[in-house]
């Protein structure tokens, strides 16, 4: 059915993404919000607006039954959950789906399974898609973990099977330390995600992080490309760009089929991303998981395949996307996506919520800015510290990077310490120019021997 009015259960700047989308579509959005969003942006903007509870995500965002009771009460026919909060809650899309809305995402199931790394491992396996050695089913045993480790052999890395960020993660370098990492990761685990399970796999240093952005119809996934994101600290993501400059024409052709097999092994419908590591000294990459949502750096891929993926996936879930085949999608120029947070890089990237009193943003040929902020907007200090996303977009990597130079010295941003210093100082780095930088580079490479290396 074409829909009609959208509720947005999410904020910041992704909200605003959706709001912009249903506008370009003629579809009404209505605003769902926390009382600490009450006079933002997303809020001013939409055609309607709904609040869902008090400040913490958890009193409001986090609330599945409060952001469905809103959406029936403001007639609205489908919900988009953006990303983080809701978006890959398998009970949650579930719960649409038997109150008579559209949850624009997977289905339930889809979401379950691929969000469980070790039965996604699974799937990838079943799907030919090559994934780390390590146990095929999550480990709680110290005897059991003992002899995958033996198998395997250190290092090691345990993972919470469901979540990510970091949570839940370990490095173990030798059999000693095994059994107080493996239950110190599985309480972290149960904590962040309310499951404690965790799986084993072998630690690969110096690699990066690339991912896949894909979007299926259920029967047939399409990719439009790779996106290399491995500049990061704390396992988070701080630059991300389309294409990867660190891998081969062979390799990039190998990795979009294995994303768009494992999509197709599962039926996915909508948009997603498969994540690898990739070994650049071997051109030999890994599954590490599916992240069913809509990623915080899809600009980057929208911006090289000129396809808009937040409009297509509303086009989608109203049954009225345009036929598209994977030969129609033209992957052209360099992209780069900078994320401009409220944090001060010097003291281990820590958050600084604030009143921000000047905020001027960059324009010009091939420069686009995510952002939900306004001068004398207050951030409030109980979500994530998302300024911006500036993404600059040019021929080759060449022209994306000095457009993206350009942008950060454009940029005046006053009231709160931001990191568009670090970025300026990462664009001159020559491990980055040259695309040298692994996951781990900030904090064993450019950091080295700087007072915050141990933060990073």
């Amino acid at each position: 059915m074409a829909l009609r009015r959208i509720l947005v259960a999410n904020r910041g700047e992704i909200a605003l993404r959706v709001i912009r989308a249903c506008r370009d579509l003629g579809i009404e959005a209505v605003q769902a919000h926390s009382t600490a969003d009450a006079d933002t942006l997303p809020v001013r903007l939409a055609d309607a607006a709904v609040e869902i509870g008090g400040p913490k995500a958890t009193e409001s965002y986090l609330k599945g039954d409060a952001v469905i009771e809103a959406a029936k009460r403001m007639g609205a026919d489908a919900i988009h959950p953006g990303y983080g909060f809701l978006s890959e809650n398998a009970a949650f899309s579930d719960a649409c789906a038997a109150a008579g809305l559209v949850f624009i995402g997977p289905k339930g199931s889809v979401i379950d399974l691929m969000g469980n790394k070790a039965a996604a491992r699974d799937v990838a396996r079943k799907a030919g898609v090559p994934v780390t050695p390590g146990s095929q089913d999550p480990v709680s045993d110290p005897a059991e973990a003992l002899k995958v480790a033996r198998d395997v052999g250190f290092p090691l890395l345990i993972k919470a099977s469901a979540g990510g960020g970091g949570r839940g993660m370990r490095v173990v370098e030798s059999e000693d330390k095994l059994k107080e990492t493996l239950e110190s990761a599985a309480h972290e685990a149960s904590v962040a995600f309310g499951d404690g399970s965790v799986y084993i796999e072998k630690y690969l240093s110096d690699v990066r992080h690339v991912e896949v952005q894909v979007f299926g119809d259920g029967k047939t996934t399409l990719h439009f490309g790779e996106r290399d994101c491995s500049t990061q600290r704390r396992h988070q993501k701080l630059v991300e760009e389309s294409p990867s400059p660190a891998i081969t024409p062979e390799l990039r052709e190998a990795m979009t089929a294995a994303a768009c097999a494992l999509g197709d092994q599962v039926g996915y419908e909508g948009a997603g991303t498969v994540e690898f590591i990739v070994d650049a000294a071997t051109q030999s990459f890994y599954f590490i998981e599916m992240n069913t949502r809509i990623q915080v750096e899809h600009p980057v891929s929208e911006e090289v395949s000129r396809v808009d993926l937040v409009k297509r996936q509303i086009q989608h879930a109203g049954g009225i996307a345009p036929a598209l085949r994977q030969e129609d999608i033209r992957l052209e120029g360099h992209s780069i996506e900078c994320r401009i947070n409220a944090e001060d890089p010097e003291k281990g990237f820590m958050p600084k919520p604030g009143r921000i009193e000047t905020f001027t943003l960059p324009a010009g040929p091939g420069i686009r800015v995510d952002t939900h902020v306004y001068p004398g907007y207050q951030m409030p200090p109980f979500y994530d510290s998302l300024l911006a996303k500036v993404i600059a977009t040019g021929r080759d990597r060449d022209e994306a990077l000095a457009r993206m130079r350009r942008a950060l010295g454009e940029m005046k941003v006053e009231g709160v310490p931001t990191t568009i210093g670090f970025h300026q100082r990462l664009l001159d780095d020559p491990a980055f120019l040259e695309g040298r930088v692994h996951t781990r580079y900030l904090r064993e490479e450019m950091y080295a021997g700087h007072r915050m290396q141990q933060m990073l």
